[in-house]
């Protein structure tokens, strides 16, 4: 999906599919993009949102696409995105794979490249090493924090409210 005047969302590694689907189903009026590497984990994915849309045609706004995210430029426009999702990330715990982390400095630019103005990227992990490598990459790219915690289901944030199979 990518309509005129639509919002568009990407979550990078949809896992299950279940906080992808849970957006997709809460935001009709918005567009989602769910890419996930491994094949038998999308299977997955796709059988939850067949199994939740049925033939209603409630999740008509959301696709999935199974691939590894190399460059955005291969896959979106400058300034296509609203917002992504990184839920649960790998967090390649070794020092020499850092670069493969998808909250690494080179990859959090390439995310804003894709991004609108004012778009975002939310993480969730609960991974406290990959959490305090992020908060160092998101300094070190030059970026913001908007809203941060080390407990967010005890928080007042909204990203609470869609959860992962993981998370729960």
């Amino acid at each position: 999906p990518d309509r005129e005047g639509r919002e568009l969302f990407l979550e990078i590694g949809c896992g299950k599919g279940q906080f992808i689907t849970s957006k997709a189903m809460d935001h009709p009026e918005a567009d989602f993009i769910a890419i996930e590497g491994q094949e038998t984990v999308i299977l997955r994915a796709l059988e939850k949102a067949k199994e939740l849309d049925g033939d209603t045609g409630r999740l008509s706004n959301l696709r999935f696409v199974l691939t590894f995210v190399h460059s955005m430029d291969e896959l979106f426009y400058e300034n296509q995105l609203s917002g992504i999702y990184l839920n649960f990330s790998d967090p390649w715990p070794k020092a020499r794979h850092e670069k493969r982390r998808l909250t690494y400095r080179d990859r959090l630019r390439d995310y804003a490249w894709a991004l609108k103005p004012g778009g975002f990227v939310e993480v969730k992990t609960d991974n406290d090493a990959l959490y305090d490598f992020t908060l160092e990459e998101i300094e070190a790219a030059g970026y913001q924090i908007t809203e941060q915690t080390r407990d967010l289901h005890s928080s007042s944030f909204e990203s609470k409210n869609t959860t992962t199979e993981y998370e729960d």
